[in-house]
């Protein structure tokens, strides 16, 4: 598998201002500093989405769209949107920022809902799946856990996804992505952004999200 070109497209914040033509998302959801634009810019091997130390400056839903050769389903070209939703969990500003990354992400997952129910000629955009990312070194916190329920419940697919795992030790690991798995209800891809591993599993799901009818 090749990426063949990756660019930044949108910040979304509704649903108005997310492309509709017929590329399918994968949405990218977990806590503040979780490391989701970490993630985007080692899947496509480019300093493509802006990373920051500071929980809560994603405040937008920021859409890449991402062009690859080959992958599950065969050679040939196909194209994805990664989207970079609004981290849950923190945000700068008070109670109000909260209110409003919130709104932002539902507004994003009705409508992609609505589009997944109908498949109509008025539907906006496909979500494929979805990728919950969580930091392997904090498992089963309670913001994961709400979220994770709150995503199950729009019917969409959800893959776990464990980051920072070459932060743990051997024993750490094995602990910690049972615990994942106890209490989130799936077992998690382990993943790091920084060392590689996992990235080729990540992206061969991602293909078979994103490739299937």
């Amino acid at each position: 598998m090749k990426v063949l070109e990756a660019q930044f497209v949108t910040s979304a914040v509704d649903a108005r201002g997310i492309p509709a033509d017929g590329i399918p998302h994968i949405a990218l959801v977990g806590r503040s500093n979780v490391g989701k634009s970490t993630v985007i810019n080692a899947l496509v091997r480019s300093p493509l989405a802006r990373t920051s130390a500071a929980a809560g400056k994603t405040r937008l839903a920021n859409l890449y769209r991402v062009s690859v050769d080959g992958g599950a389903g065969g050679a040939g070209r196909w194209s994805v949107y990664l989207a970079d939703l609004p981290g849950y969990g923190y945000a700068r500003g008070g109670s109000d920022s909260v209110i409003e990354l919130a709104r932002i992400a539902a507004a994003y997952f009705e409508d992609a809902d609505a589009t997944r129910r109908e498949r109509s000629s008025t539907a906006r955009y496909r979500v494929a799946g979805v990728l919950h990312l969580v930091d392997s070194r904090h498992p089963g916190l309670a913001p994961d856990i709400e979220a994770a329920n709150w995503l199950d419940a729009t019917g969409l697919t959800r893959v776990l996804v464990a980051t920072k795992i070459d932060k743990l030790s051997r024993a750490e690991r094995a602990k910690n992505l049972g615990e994942l798995e106890r209490k989130l209800g799936m077992a998690a891809l382990p993943i790091s952004a920084r060392g590689g591993e996992g990235l080729d599993d990540l992206w061969r799901l991602i293909a078979n999200l994103s490739r299937q009818p």
